[in-house]
């Protein structure tokens, strides 16, 4: 009995113990870890056929691709110094190292007809170009509904898509329409034999300026590009759009400065004289243009704005 007393205080020490010693500070909650980071949007995706109208007319601008050529002189304004050009696309806000042009046939639906004009350039261009199979794919289009093509002149850019990948005609129910100066030089071209061999039964060749389906395509003589170049008028009273072909090249080297020499041009002289009749011409008149080798989808009009006519895009 004596230890009684001593034992039974010794969980009132424990207790006193205990609580004479600091709590713990409490648990910092960790940090919420940062949300995923927002995916980058995707780029635009590109059309690669472009919907209009030719009066009632349903028409498409059916991408090719395009070429790029560098600024030095060699390919457009052969007559000036890249100094020169590069003065007048910075004035348009545009890149001055090189050079772009577009290809994009054009393809017009006319009752039971289907008509297309040029046809790209196949593989003549590499990787650049060769997009047309797929735009007239894309637009639903089938090569054999094709009734009528009719041809600008017989560059590899223009005449290309002719030919599919087994060598025979793309278009095997299409008269090919060509003038006949243009169809005479093809065919005295020895690299392009296997094209003239194949599409001869097809090509229905034309005297230049000829009504070619009355009140819906005549041609159009633009001399100097090649032998026989023609542009196209399609469609009949105020609605109708030139197809100009390759009277110009760059949407501002070629309607701001008319005179700079184009290597492409066969005879210079005659086509820059061709080239600024036309673009007086057309912008007096208001009308409409398609252009194959202007920026995507090509189409708009010729406008004189103070000493200069320049080109307007439509939309």
């Amino acid at each position: 009995m004596l230890f009684s007393r001593p034992l039974a205080l010794v969980p009132a020490l424990l207790l006193a113990a205990a609580c004479s010693q600091k709590a713990p500070p409490p648990e910092t909650p960790a940090a919420p870890e940062p949300p995923p980071a927002a995916a980058a949007p995707a780029a635009p995706v590109e059309p690669n056929v472009f919907k209009f109208t030719i009066g009632t007319m349903p028409a498409f601008a059916l991408r090719d691709g395009g070429l790029t050529v560098p600024n030095d002189a060699k390919t457009l304004a052969v007559n000036k110094t890249p100094e020169d050009v590069s003065k007048l696309l910075t004035e348009a806000g545009l890149p001055t190292e090189t050079l772009s042009l577009s290809i994009q046939p054009l393809l017009v639906q006319a009752g039971d007809r289907v008509l297309l004009f040029d046809t790209g350039a196949g593989m003549n261009m590499g990787p650049g170009a060769g997009k047309f199979a797929a735009s007239l794919q894309e637009a639903a289009v089938a090569p054999d509904s094709v009734t009528d093509i009719f041809i600008s002149h017989a560059h590899g850019d223009h005449v290309g898509g002719l030919l599919g990948d087994d060598g025979a005609p793309r278009f095997p129910n299409a008269t090919i329409h060509m003038s006949t100066a243009e169809w005479t030089s093809l065919k005295g071209t020895q690299q392009m034999a296997a094209l003239v061999t194949a599409i001869t039964p097809k090509v229905k060749p034309f005297k230049a300026g000829a009504d070619l389906i009355p009140g819906l395509v005549q041609a159009v003589d633009i001399k100097g590009h090649t032998a026989g170049h023609s542009g196209y008028l399609i469609g009949s009273g105020a609605d109708t759009l030139l197809y100009v072909g390759d009277s110009v090249h760059h949407s501002i080297i070629s309607v701001q400065e008319p005179d700079w020499t184009i290597a492409f041009d066969g005879d210079a002289a005659t086509a820059q004289k061709s080239r600024k009749e036309l673009l007086e011409k057309n912008a007096a008149s208001g009308q409409r243009i398609y252009a194959v080798h202007f920026p995507y989808p090509g189409l708009g009009k010729f406008e004189k704005q103070g000493e200069k006519i320049v080109w307007v895009p439509e939309g």
